[in-house]
């Protein structure tokens, strides 16, 4: 799935910490939340692969299922 900026729906460039539209000129901070209870999921991250996992009880999440949030920085 193709990242796109929720203003002008061109192609997000994926940075370390941030997320970029060159189009906009702006930066955004991509937030992972869970598709059941919409908190936050926290990232993990180990050798390349990247799992979800919600602390507020429904435990690891399928990257499929995950709901990707784009809050400006």
């Amino acid at each position: 799935m193709e990242m796109r900026c929720p203003v002008c729906q061109s192609p997000l460039q994926s940075h370390d910490d941030h997320v970029y539209c060159d189009h906009c000129q702006r930066r955004y901070q991509q937030l992972a939340l869970c598709p059941d209870c919409s908190k936050p999921l926290d990232v993990l991250k180990a050798c390349g692969a990247v799992d979800y996992f919600c602390s507020h009880g429904d435990g690891l999440i399928s990257k499929r299922r995950v709901n990707l949030l784009y809050a400006p920085l």
